[in-house]
């Protein structure tokens, strides 16, 4: 399944953070005519004045001079490490040291500095797109993940219940689907949220296709 690509980028808010000489005027120029509105925070101590909590993922795009070092200070989520909102280097001096800061702040596009004007829509639509399937990916993993977490413990919860209530594997399951319809619960959340088992000494179920589960 292929996901939407963004493609117009009008509403947005470019944020801009990078020492002004002049140079910005194109990029602020070509940003008005994608519909994008540009802002400069002001550094102060060499920190870039962001209210990282205010920012919104479909709306701002940040933009970070890679030569200012440390102006900006984000956390990206440990999982899809991805920061708050998408991020575009803007790349005078080509040194690693600098590529890397801004590979770790989450950017997901490059632009050149002097920035020329023709550039930036190809920066904006792989920066914004780029992240924009990162979180996808990164949500459907988290899906998987709880999913499998979720298939545990249904098995956990039949082979409770062929134990306890001497019922077969397909009684078990279909008792506990009553029980969460009941609840109001999907399955998976139902069984994991079920108290565990702790009457009787530990003994084998054998499930259908032979497999034996201990508890």
């Amino acid at each position: 399944m292929s996901s939407r690509l963004l493609q117009n980028f009008k509403g947005g808010r470019a944020i801009v953070v990078t020492r002004r000489g002049g140079w910005e005027s194109a990029l602020e120029t070509t940003l008005a005519k994608l519909g994008v509105s540009t802002e400069y925070p002001e550094i102060i101590d060499g920190r870039a004045q962001i209210d990282v909590a205010s920012l919104q993922a479909d709306r701002d795009i940040l933009f970070i001079d890679g030569d200012l070092e440390g102006a900006v200070a984000i956390e990206v989520n440990p999982a899809s490490r991805l920061p708050p909102a998408p991020v575009i280097g803007l790349v005078g001096v080509e040194a690693p040291s600098r590529l890397k800061a801004l590979v770790n702040l989450g950017a997901t596009s490059f632009l050149r500095k002097p920035v020329h004007g023709g550039a930036v829509y190809t920066s904006l639509f792989m920066g914004i797109n780029q992240f924009l399937l990162r979180a996808e990916m990164s949500e459907r993993l988290q899906d998987l993940e709880e999913r499998r977490r979720g298939r545990r413990a249904v098995i956990r919860a039949v082979i409770l219940l062929m134990r306890q209530e001497g019922l077969d594997e397909e009684g078990a399951y279909s008792q506990l689907r009553r029980e969460s319809m009941r609840a109001r619960q999907n399955m998976e959340l139902y069984c994991e949220e079920k108290p565990p088992d702790t009457s009787s000494r530990t003994t084998g179920i054998t499930l259908q296709g032979g497999n034996k589960q201990a508890i």
